[in-house]
C-alpha cells in the first residue's frame, strides 16, 4: 500500500492513503503560493485542524463538489454539519479508525475561531496510523510544547510540523521540536507564503541533520514524498 504525501504551499497537505485521498487544511484561493486551484482538488476526505480562514480554505466548496467527508474538531464539525456537510467531529486526545487509519487528535498551541467569529473550538495536530502501520504526525499551526515528547514515543515515521515563526514554531523551537519528536523524517511547512513567514528551509535541514538523526525533505509547492514500505 502506498502513502504519498503532497505540499501544496502554505500548510495544504495531500495524503493519499492507499485509494483514499485526504487534503488537509485545503487553502487554495488567496494562497500565493499554492500549487494549483481549489478547481482542481480531488478528495475523499478533508481534515481540518483548526478554523482560520488560511486552514478551513476551501473545504465548504470541495466538500460540496467531491462529497468529502470533513473530519475535525467537534465544534468546526458541529459548524460545518449545521451547513449540510458530512462531518466527523473529534477532540483532543480522541481517537477513531477510518477508512484511511486511525486517527487521533493531538494537542496544538494556537487560535481556532472560524472566518464568521464562531467558537472553533481546540486547534488540533493530527497522529494517523495507516493501516499498514505507518505513523504520520502533522503539527498543524502550533508553538513549541513539552509533550511533543509523548507524541515521539510513537515511533513516528514522518513528521510535518511548521517552521515559520511569528504565527507558529520558528526554526529554533521547530528544532527543538523535532529532538522530542524524534521523528524518521521530518518535512518543513508554513513558511514563504508572505514575507512575515519567510524562512530559509535549507539552512534549517541542515542544522538538523547536524544535531539529529532525522532526516529533512525540503519540498517545493506541489511536490510529493512517498513514504517507504
Amino acid at each position: 500500500m502506498k502513502t504519498i504525501l503532497t505540499w501544496y504551499g502554505h500548510a495544504t497537505l495531500g495524503l493519499n492513503v492507499g485509494e483514499h485521498k485526504l487534503l488537509i487544511d485545503p487553502f487554495f484561493t488567496g494562497n500565493p503560493v499554492a500549487s494549483m486551484s481549489a478547481d482542481e482538488a480531488k478528495a475523499d476526505f478533508i481534515l481540518v485542524t483548526h478554523g482560520h480562514g488560511d486552514h478551513i480554505g476551501d473545504t465548504i466548496d470541495i466538500a460540496k463538489r467531491e462529497n468529502a467527508l470533513i473530519i475535525s474538531n467537534f465544534e468546526i464539525a458541529e459548524w460545518l454539519a449545521a451547513q449540510g456537510f458530512q462531518t466527523h467531529g473529534q477532540q483532543l486526545g480522541g481517537g477513531f479508525n477510518h477508512p484511511f487509519g486511525y486517527l487521533k487528535l493531538t494537542l496544538a498551541l494556537h487560535g481556532s475561531a472560524l472566518p464568521d467569529g464562531s467558537y472553533g473550538g481546540n486547534p488540533a495536530g493530527l497522529l494517523l496510523t495507516t493501516p499498514n502501520g505507518k505513523k504520520i504526525y502533522m503539527a498543524g499551526d502550533t508553538g513549541l510544547f513539552g509533550d511533543m515528547q509523548l507524541i515521539g514515543n510513537e515511533s513516528i515515521d514522518l513528521a510535518v510540523i511548521p517552521i515559520g515563526d511569528n504565527y507558529t514554531m520558528g526554526p529554533d523551537d521547530a528544532l527543538t521540536a523535532v529532538k522530542l519528536l524524534r521523528p524518521k523524517v521530518v518535512v518543513p511547512i508554513h513558511y514563504n507564503t508572505w514575507p512575515l513567514i519567510e524562512q530559509d528551509p535549507h539552512a534549517w535541514k541542515a542544522r538538523v541533520e547536524t544535531e539529529t538523526n532525522t532526516k529533512v525533505v525540503v519540498l517545493k509547492p506541489g511536490e510529493s514524498l512517498e513514504l517507504n514500505e
